[in-house]
């Protein structure tokens, strides 16, 4: 598994980004190409898809040392610095035109939190310090005007100078409500990249209040992530997502190893956080999310998108980030709980991944499968939303992990 991961790696998703997705003339990367792998050259470009190639190829040059990943992430960063980042009120735009130019001012606190994760992991492959600068800047304005105070948790989105914003969906999937799950669990993910790079009091504090907030306030008892909420934290909408179930188990995991362990290398003083028990609250909450989201799970076929418990209409496509995922996942639970059975589904999804979603004609993965195996090409191959992070990520974490899978 970790060969084939690291030729699909090296041979097909990040050249696919690097020879075809890279504006040469305009700065960053193309905006979007079809499903029909037609490049739109003059597409609005999304600060998500930036910040999410950077820590991609940023990753890459960790991991494999290759230099043009090197410049693949330079590239990015320089776009995400020079044109999405806001100078005047601090943040980064929602979206540009081709040539640069600011179309949608919104501050999504997604967006902020990915380009955190981006500039953090920029740094921790390199020492860049201009990325570790403009990372902190952002994590800063999060604090400054996301964070609530008088209730916990983070706001989702604000005007271009950080007045309040009718309209705060993520994207038109999502409802209007001004607390997320999926917001907090991308600032769950940056925050802990950050610590491991700028292991400061104030971040460790932060990073643990994210931590209780998932094991408070998102996970249910039966496991599963509750999505929306008021601001004073009542529940809205039953839907049991669980590609985000699955991902929020390995990333809360990540998170509280992390905490623990840079702490203790940089000597911060534990006797505000039990490390020990918070880690050991975690790793029980951690199965029961991982365990939750197989409701999802078909042997040999993937992982369904989402179930709506108020229609009990469940969404069977499997997308290609569900999938990216759930073998991640099932691969954390493998490596840490010894669970041979999780083992089992991160080997059989692995295959069903690259028997129905890879592109193996013009590379890259498919948005989607249906449930009888007929590829997805009315949606984007990429775009805003469709990126090289989750399969890029999936890919480095077993190379990453292969010691634990060899055992």
């Amino acid at each position: 598994m970790e060969k084939v991961s690291r030729i699909a790696l090296t041979d097909q998703i990040l050249p696919f980004w690097m020879n075809r997705m890279t504006d040469r003339e305009h700065g960053g990367y193309y905006g979007r190409m079809t499903g029909q792998d037609v490049l739109m050259p003059q597409a609005d470009k999304g600060a998500v898809l930036h910040a999410r190639i950077l820590w991609t190829f940023a990753a890459a040059y960790r991991v494999l040392r290759r230099p043009e990943y090197l410049e693949a992430a330079w590239h990015a960063k320089r776009y995400l610095i020079d044109r999405f980042y806001d100078s005047e009120y601090g943040g980064v735009y929602w979206m540009l035109d081709y040539q640069g130019n600011p179309t949608e001012t919104k501050k999504q606190i997604y967006a902020l939190g990915f380009a955190v994760y981006g500039l953090s992991e920029l740094y921790r492959a390199t020492g860049d310090a201009e990325a570790l600068e403009y990372a902190i800047r952002l994590f800063e304005s999060i604090e400054a005007h996301s964070f609530d105070a008088e209730r916990n948790g983070y706001f989702e989105a604000f005007a271009r100078d950080w007045s309040p914003l009718g309209d705060m969906r993520l994207s038109d999937k999502d409802a209007n409500e001004c607390k997320t799950m999926n917001t907090h669990l991308h600032l769950l993910e940056p925050y802990t990249n950050l610590y491991r790079v700028w292991p400061t009091a104030r971040l460790a504090e932060r990073l643990h209040n994210l931590i209780r907030l998932f094991l408070d306030k998102f996970t249910d008892d039966d496991g599963h992530l509750h999505l929306f909420f008021t601001e004073d934290w009542q529940s809205r909408y039953r839907i049991h997502s669980y590609g985000h179930e699955i991902e929020a188990s390995w990333l809360l995991h990540e998170a509280a190893l992390v905490l623990k362990q840079q702490s203790q290398i940089s000597r911060q003083d534990t006797e505000i956080i039990d490390y020990d028990a918070l880690l050991s609250e975690v790793e029980t909450t951690v199965k029961r999310i991982a365990h939750a989201s197989l409701e999802g799970y078909q042997m040999l076929k993937g992982t369904a998108y989402e179930r709506n418990l108020d229609t009990d209409h469940t969404d069977t496509e499997r997308h290609w980030w569900v999938q990216a995922e759930t073998v991640v996942g099932n691969l954390n639970l493998y490596q840490y709980f010894g669970d041979k059975e999780a083992l089992k589904r991160v080997q059989e999804t692995y295959f069903f991944i690259l028997d129905k979603l890879v592109d193996y004609e013009h590379d890259e993965w498919f948005w989607s499968v249906s449930l009888d195996d007929v590829e997805n090409r009315k949606d984007d191959k990429a775009g805003p939303w469709k990126c090289p992070y989750h399969n890029g990520r999936m890919y480095l974490e077993i190379i990453e992990r292969a010691p634990c899978i060899k055992k």
